[in-house]
């Protein structure tokens, strides 16, 4: 029968594998444990052939499959224990490993918080810290180890992972729609877009809409002004009137019935959402466990 530790995977091979889940790079990889490239690789196939788990579903990218995410997680964990510093004489329970987290309101609400049951099912011993941001001027309430933001990048004095794009689209209240409408031509139109109350927000233009549309109309310099995507759209459910929405984060408004698309078409919005670190940030478990939790929560 065989010893237990010759069932524990060689701790090189486990720390190439952490460290090209992280860095997504055989190259990078190899830098940080100043060995070879090929090293590296030997260790990943090593490590593959003992568990019998394809830890990776793209050798370009190195993202890893649902098996070997899951076992990054252990991983992690289990260095994370080896790098504590014994505390003689003292009993108790570990201290939870705490992450900070600064995230926009509207991103928050309907598309973090409905995922947050399975970060939480699968690293039970993070203690979350949610903290809300200012999407438009990068700005938290406290210190954060990951933010998300929105924009174009790059961040200055950050390191970034693009995580989210969306389109957008014109929607109204069924409510403003008998009012104002009937928008026949699918709100595409100069004679539409003029009968209409165009809601604004400094953080999605309508000079996207009106480019996508071939319209030549400047940028609305009046009418009511928001600065949160969320209270956007709940102007256009009160009859402010038409809102232009993102897509994947205003759908809950368009399944409840709240609002209504005015366009079968979709335009790219130029912003994105980003998620970003200081430099040195993922050296810490949770902070990566979380990143790469995210992304693939993202798909």
């Amino acid at each position: 029968m065989a010893s237990p530790a010759a069932r524990i995977p060689p701790i090189q091979a486990l720390l190439a594998f952490e460290a090209v889940a992280r860095l997504r790079s055989v190259t990078q990889a190899a830098a940080e444990l100043s060995v070879t490239p090929s090293a590296i690789s030997h260790r990943i196939r090593q490590l593959e052939s003992q568990l019998g788990l394809k830890l990776f579903a793209s050798r370009g990218e190195f993202l890893p499959t649902a098996e070997g995410a899951a076992y990054l997680a252990r991983v992690r964990e289990a260095m994370a224990a080896l790098q504590e510093q014994p505390r003689a004489g003292l009993g108790g329970p570990e201290a939870p490993a705490r992450l900070r987290v600064a995230v926009t309101p509207t991103f928050s609400r309907q598309l973090l918080l409905p995922r947050l049951a399975m970060f939480r099912h699968a690293y039970p011993d993070i203690e979350l810290m949610l903290q809300v941001a200012i999407p438009i001027h990068n700005v938290t309430a406290e210190e954060a180890d990951i933010e998300l933001r929105f924009g174009t990048g790059p961040f200055p004095d950050r390191e970034s992972m693009h995580l989210l794009s969306d389109e957008v689209c014109p929607v109204c209240s069924p409510e403003y729609l008998r009012e104002a409408g009937p928008f026949e031509d699918g709100f595409e139109t100069e004679e539409s877009i003029g009968r209409a109350h165009l809601i604004r927000s400094p953080l999605e233009p309508w000079r996207t809409w009106f480019r996508a549309c071939g319209i030549g109309l400047p940028e609305p310099a009046s009418g009511n002004q928001f600065n949160d995507l969320g209270l956007v759209l709940d102007a256009a459910v009160a009859g402010f009137g038409v809102a232009l929405m993102r897509m994947k984060l205003g759908q809950g408004w368009l399944d409840s019935g709240r609002l209504v698309r005015l366009s079968q078409r979709s335009a790219r919005s130029p912003h994105d959402y980003f998620l970003c670190w200081k430099p040195g940030t993922l050296e810490r478990w949770e902070c990566a466990a979380f990143v790469d939790w995210l992304r693939q929560a993202m798909k």
